[in-house]
């Protein structure tokens, strides 16, 4: 077990490449095993959800080829093997195997996802998919098993707008018999992403990044190449870093499109953004406003963006309201901030940050990954050294982190803990 430690204090300059979209890669991956031949998918970040992945492709027969970004999947010999536990649990995106293996060997044992600690995250809208495409679904001492004597296309609202039920809807959608219908679909980037690479593999599909998408089901599907778009959620991460300590800091490998109400914020606070056709510029600001944000489903603000954005604020004049609709229980790294001396209280789903203030290097933890994103951009604000531990989270999104970061300026290490820090680490 390892812990990060930075010194804070540097002005970071530079440029910085945006790896593959972390949320694209967890769902491109299971996709795979609807072809019958190989794909290619090209980009991927090297984070350890892609290794876990990779690892439970290869348990169920697949064939694995993972270099320089880019995967190879021969799908071919994969069977419908029960994963009820072990690796699966390390990801809550684990999910994605049930409409890709539904969808394929039209049934599946998955067991119950892992991932981040947020709250409730329930799987209902998922199943309530699978039920309405002709499956059924029971949980078994901890798994979920799926099973269908064939796939029918149907019409499915989903009650929630979700990211994850929309992709593992037209997973299993796309090899069913006739068309399906998903209305008040989620329209995130990501989805457009895996609604490409299936129709690249053969697929009909129509009206991704809409709320309707319609879905003409196939008898089979064959190999492609793909290529991932960018991570807007590690770029929004570096463009937040720019700006708390930024002195001209040049995002390279993204879409602004995608950034759009990061960007709003941004400026809103006073900080000098320009974006061109793939990068954006975040200028140094001494001064920066507090403004109030409200997490919402795409396009709105990202939920996944609200922990880093709140380290930020605190170096903002005034008071800022963040409130998160999605996800409540988001606010685990409020307490670790705190221990860095910001001014902050909760309220319900809503964070109240006053600033300025000077952030002291503190000893830390990650709950969840993207606390351990706003922890980091707090110790480069911070006086002194801070010490981030629960580095499994942060590895599970953000690919060669120490390095793009002292590659802009900034002094991060890696340190093995010692036995008595390990053991202290396992009682809290």
């Amino acid at each position: 077990m390892e812990k990060l430690k930075i010194a804070g204090g540097y002005p970071l300059k530079g440029t910085v490449k945006i790896s593959g979209a972390k949320n694209s890669a967890v769902a491109l991956i299971p996709a795979t095993i609807l072809a019958d031949s190989p794909v290619t998918i090209e980009g991927l970040p090297d984070i350890s959800d892609v290794e876990i992945l990779k690892d439970l492709l290869e348990e169920i027969g697949g064939k694995v080829n993972f270099s320089d970004e880019e995967m190879t999947v021969d799908p071919s010999k994969m069977i419908s093997m029960p994963m009820p536990s072990g690796k699966v649990k390390k990801l809550r995106a684990s999910y994605y195997l049930m409409g890709a293996m539904l969808g394929r060997f039209k049934k599946a044992v998955i067991g119950l996802p892992g991932g981040c600690h947020l709250g409730p995250r329930p799987i209902d809208q998922h199943i309530k998919g699978f039920e309405a495409l002709g499956a059924s679904i029971t949980n078994e001492q901890g798994a979920i098993y799926l099973r269908a004597d064939e796939l029918r296309g149907a019409r499915i609202y989903l009650d929630v707008v979700s990211v994850g039920a929309t992709i593992n809807i037209m997973l299993a959608a796309v090899r069913a018999k006739g068309r399906t219908i998903i209305e008040n679909a989620a329209k995130e980037p990501e989805i457009i992403d895996v609604a490409t690479l299936l129709t690249n593999m053969g697929a009909k599909i129509k009206g991704a990044g809409t709320d309707v998408i319609r879905i003409d089901g196939v008898d089979s599907l064959h190999g492609c190449r793909h290529t991932i778009i960018p991570d807007r959620i590690e770029a929004g991460t570096y463009m937040i870093l720019g700006a708390a300590v930024g002195e001209g800091v040049l995002i390279d490998n993204v879409i602004p499109l995608h950034m759009e109400s990061l960007i709003a914020k941004l400026r809103e606070m006073g900080v000098n953004i320009e974006s061109g056709d793939d990068q954006i510029f975040v200028g140094g600001s001494k001064d920066l406003k507090a403004v109030d944000i409200k997490t919402l489903v795409y396009p709105g603000f990202p939920t996944d963006l609200q922990q880093p954005f709140t380290s930020l604020l605190t170096r903002s004049t005034g008071s800022s309201v963040v409130t998160d609709t999605i996800y409540g229980a988001r606010f685990k790294h409020i307490d670790e901030l705190r221990r860095m001396n910001a001014n902050i209280k909760v309220e319900g789903r809503s964070a109240i940050v006053n600033g300025p203030v000077q952030l002291q290097g503190a000893k830390v933890k990650a709950s969840d990954l993207r606390a351990g994103a706003a922890l980091v951009i707090a110790g480069l604000m911070a006086e002194g050294i801070t010490e981030v531990t629960g580095l499994e989270h942060i590895d599970r999104g953000y690919s060669n982190l120490v390095e793009k970061l002292n590659g802009l300026g900034a002094t991060v290490w890696r340190e093995a803990l010692t036995q008595e820090e390990a053991e202290q680490l396992k009682n809290t």
